[in-house]
């Protein structure tokens, strides 16, 4: 019969012979065929003989093995401490518990946990991301509720009167109150009046007889004096205008920018 399905073997029946029983051609023959059977299910200490099934150790160990040298063979404690082992295919581990800090084999789920870990470490409920692209930080790091933030606005830090969560400036320019002061003269008036005045003239002439025997004579006189009663007035009026200048001081109150994309964490 062999063995059992334990590896127990047994004789087949008319074993075991007790003394006096006559040996028989059946007995022998069907008693050697079943060792026999028996021995060639067995494993050959020469290495004939290849494995039909898993060799189950039980608690023991295969000892003294040789290191291998093909890519068939069994793998040593001694190799796996003193060489280096390229792995091929997909090699599948225990994932440790996260925070693992010895010197076991991590899986890609642990790392995958550890680095995720650490992303939502960095960025808490209430930070705040910024980048160049628009891409909501939820599909880049598969984590949190993410808003857009601070549109149109540049951050500054709590205190100094200042309130985190505050909003306030502007982006137009402010001009300071002040005054400007400008002195004019007031219109001023002049007269011109002619008082009245004299013209002297002269006239010269000939008195006499035609016969040649007469005498020479001038005549001198005034003009009356009169006022003209004509009055000059002359006028003068300064005036003083405050003119404009400078460009509009919409959207001119800004410190030099660069715009990106900022999120802040909600949950």
């Amino acid at each position: 019969m062999s063995r059992n399905g334990s590896g127990v073997y047994s004789l087949p029946a008319g074993n075991p012979v007790v003394t006096g029983t006559a040996i028989s051609s059946t007995w022998a023959n069907n008693t050697l065929s079943d060792i026999a059977s028996a021995l060639t299910g067995s494993l050959a200490a020469d290495g004939q003989t290849s494995l039909t099934g898993n060799l189950n150790f039980g608690t023991n160990k295969a000892s003294n093995l040789g290191d291998p040298t093909v890519a068939q063979d069994a793998v040593t404690l001694n190799y796996l401490t003193t060489q280096a082992v390229a792995f091929g295919g997909n090699i599948t581990a225990p994932t440790q518990t996260t925070g693992n800090n010895t010197t076991r084999v991590a899986t890609t789920a642990f790392v995958k946990t550890a680095i995720d870990t650490a992303i939502q470490l960095l960025y808490p409920v209430g930070s705040v991301y910024t980048s160049t692209v628009s891409t909501n930080p939820n599909t880049l790091f598969g984590f949190g509720t993410w808003t857009a933030f601070g549109a149109g606005r540049v951050m500054i830090g709590n205190g100094g009167g200042f309130t985190a969560g505050d909003t306030g400036g502007s982006a137009d320019a402010v001009v300071v109150s002040h005054t400007h002061t400008a002195t004019s003269t007031s219109a001023s008036t002049s007269t011109v009046t002619d008082p009245g005045h004299s013209h002297t003239y002269n006239s010269s002439g000939i008195d006499g007889s035609i016969d040649g025997s007469g005498s020479s004579s001038r005549l001198t006189g005034n003009t009356s004096s009169a006022t003209t009663g004509i009055s000059v007035s002359t006028a003068t009026t300064t005036s003083t205008t405050n003119a404009s200048t400078g460009v509009s001081g919409t959207n001119a109150n800004l410190q030099p920018y660069v715009v990106v994309y900022m999120w802040t964490r909600t949950a």
